[in-house]
């Protein structure tokens, strides 16, 4: 099982998400991170349970997470898959770029009031 641990309330990851769906072939379940899954994870990794700073990708037993997180989802998404060519930048490059975006993402794209409700047929991709 690969699964997108995401911001629900995020409006980019809200977004990202929604493409992902469109566009992964299938490959990805997910959860927001305020969910019961999301947070039993969190719990599991002694993160605090507010800690919504970064995607998290749960993959062949692994947790990946900030740029590492986003590049492994890319790499399976049509259109991102050009993406993967910056795993040969250093990681602490990469995650200084992610974590400017991750501070700034309620400022730059917004926040909604709760997590994302998925419809009937996203319903079978989303845990927990």
């Amino acid at each position: 099982m690969v699964v997108i641990l995401f911001d629900g309330v995020c409006n980019f990851c809200n977004t990202t998400i929604n493409y992902i769906l469109d566009h992964d072939g299938g490959r990805h379940q997910f959860a927001s991170l305020q969910s019961a899954y999301g947070q039993s994870i969190l719990d599991q990794l002694n993160r605090p349970s507010l800690d919504f700073d970064s995607v998290l990708l749960w993959e062949d037993g692994h947790i990946y997470e900030k740029s590492e997180a986003a590049l492994r989802i890319a790499r399976h998404v049509k259109g991102w898959k050009w993406l993967w060519i910056f795993r040969f930048l250093p990681l602490s490059i990469r995650d200084r770029v992610y974590s400017l975006i991750a501070r700034n993402r309620y400022r730059w794209f917004g926040k909604r009031e709760s997590c994302r409700l998925p419809s009937p047929e996203e319903r079978l991709r989303f845990v927990g």
